[in-house]
C-alpha cells in the first residue's frame, strides 16, 4: 500500500469529482486514489479477490469495503446491507451503495454516515481517509446533542437542590436524588423509542400538573407507583395513568428511602423542556457517563470527558474476544452445526468491568455480541428455514454483564444503560426478523454492584469457577503516588494483604494485580485501558514482575496513543491498552500506528522482548562510551552565580575577575537560550581571586550561607567558599542533556558545548564527548529507548543517567562508523547554527522544526539504525525489540565474564 499524505489524497480524489457519468470502475479508482495496492485492486476487478455475495452488482474486499450497485433507493439498500451477515463476516470498514447518481456510505467502525451526489465525491474525500492510514479523530455526530441534554439536566439538578434545602444532608438523600434522575432518563428515552406512547411522559406532566410545579412531586410519585404496579385490578392506579405500562419492580419501586423532590415552576419548565429533546438518538454507550457530571457541579466544565469513545473501547474488546468470535463465524459460515455451537458459546460468555462507571464498556460489548448474534441467525435462516424458530428471542442476556462501581449514581446509570442498549438491539432484531422482543416488564436487572472494587472480592460479583469464558474489560482510575487520596492509599492493603508492594505504584496497578489473581489458572482474560506510564520507567519493575510470577502473560497491547473522544471538551490523555491472560501458545500482538505486529513475547515495556526489568546501573553497559554525570552543584545561596548584568558589572569594576568567570548552563538555559554565568575558581588561584574587591563579598556570602546549612556535606565547605560543593566539570567538549523534556518533541534538545561552559546540576553532562556520542544520543533509536525505560514528570520525559544512558545497549563501533556518525552529528550542529536565531525549544517544536534540521536528523537516524539492523525499521516497536534483544545479550555476556567467588562459588 502506498502511504499518502492528506494533500496527495485530495489531489487524487479531485480527478473523480464532477464527472458527467459514472460506472463500476468508480470503486476501483476510489481505492487506488487512497493508495490501495495496484495488484490488489486488479485482483478485485477481475474477481479473484472479490468476496461479495453477488459479484455481478457488488464488490467486496475483506476488512476494506462492501460496494453495491442498485437501480432502486440507495437508502433502503444500505440500511439492510450495513448489518448483513456478509458485512459482519468480512469485518467491512466501509459499506457503499450507489445508483451512480447518489452515493451513500457508512463507516462501520465509527457509525458515521455519508449521503452525497456521487459527482461531489471530491468535496468529501476525508470520509474514506482510514483507507490511507489516517484514522478519524471524531466518530459520532450526536455527541453535542448528548452534551446539550446533560447541560439541561444539570440545570434541573441545581434547581431541585435549591427547592429542597438539606436534601443532600439526609442519610439517603443523595441516593434518592440519583435514583430519581435515572427514572427521568428512562421516561424520556421510553417516550421517544416506543416503550411508552410517543411523548406520553412529557404530555402527561404538562397536562396533569400546575404551572407553578407545586403538585409535581405528588404526580410523579403516583406515576412511578403506577409504573411499578403489575396487577392493576387488585391495586388500581389513577385513571389518567392507566395508559402507562408496567415496567418492573426495581427501577420504579418506591422504597421508604425513595422520595420525589419538591418542584418549583422553573424546575417544572426545565423538565418539560428536556422532554422536547429527541432522546431516541441518545446512545446509552456515551450518555450515561456524561450524566455523572450532572450530580457534581464541579465537573460541569468537563462535560463530555467522562466517557471513552466507541473506537477506543473497541481497541480493548476486539482483540480480546470479538475478533476471535468473528473469525469463528467466518470459518463456520456454511455449517449449521458449527453456527449453532457458536450461538451456544456467545450466549454463555460473561463480561465483567470492575470499574464500570456508567457502563460504557459493558454496553458496547453487549451491543457487539448482539450484532454478531443477529448475523449468525440471519445466516442460519439462509442455510435452513427451520431455524426461523430461533428468532423468538435473543440469547444474549444482560445478566451475563457484571460491573463494580464506587459512585452510586454511575452504578444506577450503568444498569439503566444496559436496559436502553437492550431496547435498541431489540429494535434492530425486529427490523431484521419481524419479531418483537418487548423490553418491559424488565426481567433482567444486570449484575452491577455499588462498592469499592479494590476491597470487594471479585468472585463474589462474578463467580469464576475456572471453566467459564469470562472477559474483564474497562478503564480503571489512574492516580500516581503523590495524587492519591488517603482512602486510595488505604486500598493497597486490601489488595496486597501480606504481599510486599511499593507505595510508588500507580493506583491502577491494583486492578491489574487483582485482575491477574482473578484470572490465574482459569479461562478468564482481561484488557484494561491504562495510563501509559505503567509501562515506562520505574513502574515496570514495580508492577509486572508480580504479575508475571503468576504465570500470566501479556496477550496483546496497544502502545501509547491519544485517548480522544467527541465531547464538547475533548480529552487528550496518552494511554495504552494492556491485556493479561494465562501463559499459552496463542499468538501475541502489538498494535501501533495502525499496524498489527506479531510478537514472540510482550514485556512490561510493551515491546517484543524478554521479561527484563531495566534497573539502575553505575557505569555504561559495554563501557564503550564516556560516562554521563550530574552537572556541578554550587550550594552557594546564589553567591557564585551571575546574571549577564552582574558579570558585566564585575568585569567593569575589575577586569581581573574575567579569568574566574565561565558560562553556566542548566536545562532551561540550554533549551531556551538563557544566559547565566558562574565564578569558577580553582584551589591554587583561590587567594588571588579573594583579593579582588568585586569577588570577595560574594565569597563571604557563600561562606555564611554554608555555615548555616544543616547538611554537614554543605557546612563542611564553608571554609572553601570559592568552589562548588560537587564538581563534575572538565575543560573538554561536553554534551548537555536536559533532565526533563516535553513529550511532544521528536528529539530531546541536547546541546554540544565547548570546554569553557560549566553544566549545572539541573542537567546531565557527558564530558570528553566526541561528536559520534552526540549522534547516538540524538538518534531515533535512543529516543525510543528513553521513552520506554525513562521516567515521566507529569507527561514530560524525565531522563536518567543511571537507567536510560547507562543501560542503553550500543554494539561495538568501528572507527569508520564513528567517523560517519561524527560527520552526521556535525551536520546537525551546522544546521542548528544556521538557524541560530531560534532556541532549541523552537528548533525542536514538532510543528516548527526546520526541514533541513529534520533531514540532518534523518541521516543520523539512518546511520544509527544501520548499527543495529541491516533492514530498515518500519516502526519504533521494531527498534525497541532489537534494543531489548541486544540488552539481554550484552548483560548475559557481562554476567558470564563476572569473576567467580572461590569461597561462595557465585559470580560477583
Amino acid at each position: 500500500m502506498v502511504r499518502l499524505n492528506l494533500k496527495a489524497v485530495e489531489q487524487r480524489i479531485a480527478a473523480l469529482g464532477g464527472r458527467d457519468s459514472y460506472d463500476r470502475e468508480f470503486i476501483f479508482e476510489l481505492l487506488l486514489a487512497y493508495g490501495k495496492p495496484q495488484g490488489n485492486v486488479t485482483r478485485l476487478r477481475t474477481g479473484s479477490l472479490n468476496v461479495a455475495d453477488d459479484p455481478e452488482t457488488e464488490v467486496a474486499q475483506k476488512n476494506v469495503v462492501y460496494f453495491k450497485e442498485t437501480t432502486g433507493d440507495p437508502l433502503a439498500v444500505i440500511d439492510e446491507l450495513k448489518t448483513s451477515p456478509a458485512v459482519v463476516r468480512y469485518r467491512t470498514r466501509f459499506v457503499i451503495v450507489t445508483n451512480y447518481d447518489e452515493l451513500l456510505a457508512v463507516d462501520i467502525k465509527t457509525g458515521e454516515n455519508l449521503m452525497i451526489p456521487i459527482r461531489d465525491i471530491d468535496q468529501h474525500f476525508t470520509f474514506f481517509l482510514p483507507w490511507a492510514g489516517m484514522e478519524k479523530a471524531q466518530y459520532v455526530t450526536e455527541a453535542h446533542a448528548d452534551v446539550k441534554a446533560a447541560e439541561r439536566m444539570g440545570k434541573l439538578f441545581d434547581e431541585l437542590l435549591a427547592a429542597n434545602p438539606g436534601l443532600l444532608e439526609r442519610p439517603t438523600g443523595r441516593h434518592s436524588l440519583n435514583v430519581f434522575f435515572t427514572r427521568l432518563l428512562f421516561c424520556f428515552f421510553a417516550e421517544d423509542t416506543g416503550i411508552f406512547d410517543e411523548g406520553q411522559f412529557t404530555t402527561s406532566v404538562g397536562s396533569h400538573t400546575q404551572r407553578d410545579g407545586s403538585d409535581m412531586d405528588a404526580f410523579l410519585g403516583a406515576l412511578f407507583e403506577a409504573l411499578d404496579t403489575d396487577d392493576r385490578s387488585a391495586d388500581p392506579v389513577p385513571v389518567y395513568l392507566t395508559a402507562f405500562p408496567y415496567v418492573n419492580g426495581r427501577l420504579f419501586r418506591m422504597d421508604s428511602d425513595q422520595t420525589v423532590p419538591a418542584f418549583t415552576q422553573a424546575a417544572r419548565d426545565l423538565l418539560i423542556a428536556l422532554g422536547t429533546l429527541d432522546w431516541s438518538q441518545i446512545n446509552p454507550d456515551i450518555f450515561g457517563s456524561m450524566f455523572q457530571a450532572v450530580v457534581d457541579p464541579n465537573e460541569r466544565s468537563d462535560l463530555g470527558q467522562h466517557y471513552t469513545s466507541v473506537p477506543n473501547i473497541l481497541k480493548t474488546i476486539e482483540p480480546l474476544f470479538l475478533d476471535g468470535l468473528r473469525e469463528q463465524f467466518d470459518s463456520c459460515y456454511d455449517s449449521v452445526r458449527k453456527l449453532e455451537a457458536l450461538l451456544d458459546r456467545i450466549s454463555a460468555i460473561k463480561v465483567f468491568d470492575p470499574a464500570c462507571g456508567s457502563g460504557n464498556f459493558l454496553v458496547i460489548a453487549y451491543k457487539e455480541l448482539r450484532k454478531l448474534e443477529h448475523a449468525i441467525l440471519e445466516r442460519l435462516a439462509e442455510l435452513d428455514s427451520k431455524h426461523q424458530v430461533l428468532f423468538a428471542q435473543s440469547r444474549i442476556n444482560i445478566e451475563n454483564f457484571y460491573g463494580i462501581e464506587i459512585a452510586d449514581f454511575a452504578a444506577e446509570v450503568a444498569i439503566l444503560s444496559l436496559w436502553l442498549a437492550k431496547h435498541q438491539m431489540n429494535t434492530e432484531f425486529k427490523e431484521k426478523f419481524n419479531v418483537s422482543i418487548p423490553l418491559i416488564p424488565l426481567k433482567e436487572t444486570g449484575q452491577i454492584r455499588h462498592g469499592n472494587a479494590t476491597r470487594i472480592d471479585w468472585n463474589d460479583v462474578c463467580p469464576n469457577g475456572g471453566a467459564t469464558e469470562i472477559y474483564l474489560i474497562g478503564n480503571p482510575p489512574y492516580a500516581g503516588a503523590k495524587t492519591q487520596t488517603k482512602d486510595q492509599k488505604a486500598d493497597y492493603d486490601f489488595v496486597f494483604r501480606s504481599r510486599p508492594f511499593n507505595k510508588n505504584l500507580d493506583y491502577i496497578a491494583l486492578w491489574f494485580v487483582k485482575g491477574a489473581d482473578y484470572i490465574a489458572g482459569t479461562r478468564a482474560e482481561l484488557a484494561f485501558v491504562t495510563t501509559n506510564s505503567v509501562s515506562q520507567g520505574e513502574h515496570v519493575g514495580l508492577m509486572f514482575p508480580m504479575i508475571f510470577a503468576n504465570d500470566i502473560e501479556i496477550g496483546f497491547a496497544y502502545t501509547s496513543f491519544k485517548w480522544e473522544n467527541n465531547a464538547k471538551h475533548n480529552a487528550g490523555v496518552t494511554v495504552a491498552v494492556i491485556s493479561l491472560r494465562n501463559r499459552s501458545s496463542e499468538p501475541k500482538y502489538l498494535y501501533t500506528g495502525g499496524l498489527q505486529i506479531a510478537a514472540k513475547n510482550i514485556n512490561g515495556y510493551l515491546t517484543d522482548g524478554a521479561n527484563v526489568v531495566i534497573e539502575r546501573r553505575s557505569r555504561p553497559l559495554g563501557a564503550s562510551r564516556p560516562e554521563m554525570v550530574f552537572g556541578s552543584m554550587p550550594r552557594d545561596g546564589g553567591g557564585l552565580i551571575l546574571s549577564p548584568v552582574e558579570r558585566a558589572d564585575m568585569i567593569a569594576a575589575d577586569p581581573r575577575s574575567d579569568q574566574f568567570i565561565k558560562r553556566y548552563m542548566g536545562s532551561s538555559e540550554a533549551i531556551n537560550d538563557g544566559e547565566r554565568y558562574c565564578l569558577w575558581i580553582s584551589d591554587d588561584s583561590a587567594e588571588r581571586a579573594a583579593r579582588i574587591p568585586a569577588i570577595a563579598p560574594r565569597l563571604a556570602k557563600v561562606s555564611a550561607e554554608r555555615k548555616e546549612s544543616k547538611a554537614s556535606s554543605t557546612a563542611g565547605y564553608a571554609s572553601r567558599p570559592y568552589r562548588f560543593v560537587q564538581i563534575s566539570y572538565k575543560p573538554t567538549d561536553s554534551i548537555i542533556v536536559p533532565r526533563v523534556s516535553s513529550e511532544r518533541r521528536p528529539y530531546m534538545p541536547m546541546g554540544y558545548l565547548g570546554p569553557d561552559t560549566v553544566i549545572s546540576d539541573a542537567a546531565f553532562a557527558v564530558y570528553d564527548a566526541e561528536p559520534w556520542v552526540f549522534a547516538l544520543l540524538t538518534s531515533a533509536m535512543h529516543m525510543v529507548w528513553m521513552r520506554a525505560v525513562g521516567g515521566r514528570m507529569k507527561t514530560d520525559f524525565r531522563y536518567s543517567n543511571t537507567i536510560v544512558y547507562n543501560n542503553f545497549p550500543v554494539p561495538a563501533l568501528s572507527d569508520a562508523m564513528k567517523e560517519q556518525l561524527t560527520i552526521a552529528a556535525l551536520r546537525v550542529l551546522d544546521v542548528r547554527e544556521y538557524h541560530c536565531e531560534k532556541t532549541l525549544a523552537g528548533l525542536y517544536d514538532p510543528d516548527l522544526m526546520p526541514e533541513d534540521l529534520r533531514a540532518a536528523h534523518a541521516e543520523v537516524d539512518r546511520l544509527v539504525d544501520s548499527i543495529y539492523s541491516k533492514r530498515e525499521y518500519e516502526t519504533d516497536e521494531q527498534r525497541l525489540s532489537d534494543l531489548f534483544a541486544l540488552y539481554e545479550e550484552m548483560t548475559a555476556e557481562e554476567a558470564a565474564k563476572a569473576p567467580v567467588s572461590k569461597t561462595r562459588g557465585v559470580r560477583k
